[in-house]
């Protein structure tokens, strides 16, 4: 949630209390990590950014030219798995350093979920991109066309996956659906 604060339910639960509200703050019970995260693009209950999701927006975007322009295929070759940390020492995000510290402190509950869904992204994406290559060299086109497709919604997927553990929308996938979101 880039920008907006978090409700005091999310953070807190839902008030029980029946005393007056007035006097609640519910950034008095955040870590000291959170409050510096408020004004920034990272969000304050998840301690993470959606800016390290460009690095994957990138490889979907070279990848859906790919069927017509094969000579795209030579920057999407070009891409490689980043790590969180990496993608922002690279990048010219305003918080880079403060990003790198948030993902570190970052609650497991995100961090696991958010690391093993990116991990899933890059395996698909490496082996993506060389059945791609083999497609590409074999000249067979309706191949490609429909590499690219899968690997290009699979990822979006897996993008719009992590894009909600960004922004605290914990959910639990079942087998069918990561099997779906997988496959290809």
């Amino acid at each position: 949630m880039t920008g907006s604060p978090a409700s005091a339910d999310a953070i807190h639960g839902p008030d029980t209390d029946s005393g007056p509200a007035d006097d609640f703050d519910p950034a008095d019970d955040l870590p000291a990590e959170a409050l510096e995260l408020a004004g920034t693009n990272i969000n304050a209950q998840t301690y993470l950014a959606t800016d390290y999701l460009n690095h994957f927006n990138e490889i979907v975007m070279f990848l859906e030219m790919i069927p017509d322009m094969p000579d795209m295929f030579e920057d999407a070759k070009a891409w490689a798995p980043k790590s969180y940390a990496d993608h922002f020492r690279e990048s010219s995000f305003k918080d880079k350093a403060l990003a790198i510290r948030a993902y570190e402190a970052a609650p497991p509950r995100y961090r696991r979920m958010f690391d093993r869904t990116v991990g899933r992204m890059n395996e698909q994406l490496v082996g993506g991109l060389a059945r791609i290559d083999a497609a590409i060299s074999s000249g067979n086109t309706s191949e490609l066309t429909f590499l690219v497709q899968q690997v290009s919604r699979s990822t979006q997927r897996l993008i719009d996956v992590c894009s909600s553990i960004i922004h605290g929308n914990v959910r639990t996938m079942s087998q069918t659906q990561i099997d779906e979101t997988l496959a290809f």
